[in-house]
């Protein structure tokens, strides 16, 4: 098996989530995501200290998780606001 560029291969995060719980990684940042913070360093501060990412790492994570039907049972408020969002850039472009 190779890792990419396969024919019907839709390259999501979500087609390749496996089915049951959110690991305790993704659990973690959707909490993170669901946190206010007091500062725009804070929170970037603490993904590194706490969650052992990079800023890029969890994001991109947390991108993935917004399409995971795990991840909208987990947290839905959360999940639906970063939709929210995500769909109001997309229409800004």
């Amino acid at each position: 098996m190779t890792d990419g560029g396969q024919a019907g291969d839709t390259g999501g995060a979500a087609a390749e989530a496996a089915p049951g719980p959110l690991t305790a990684a993704e659990a973690a940042v959707l909490a993170y995501e669901g946190r206010s913070w007091p500062g725009p360093g804070a929170k970037e501060r603490a993904i590194r200290e706490a969650l052992g990412l990079t800023p890029v790492s969890y994001y991109q994570l947390l991108n993935a998780l917004m399409d995971d039907p795990r991840a909208l049972a987990h947290a839905p408020g959360t999940v639906n606001r970063l939709r929210r969002l995500r769909a109001a850039q997309r229409a800004r472009r």
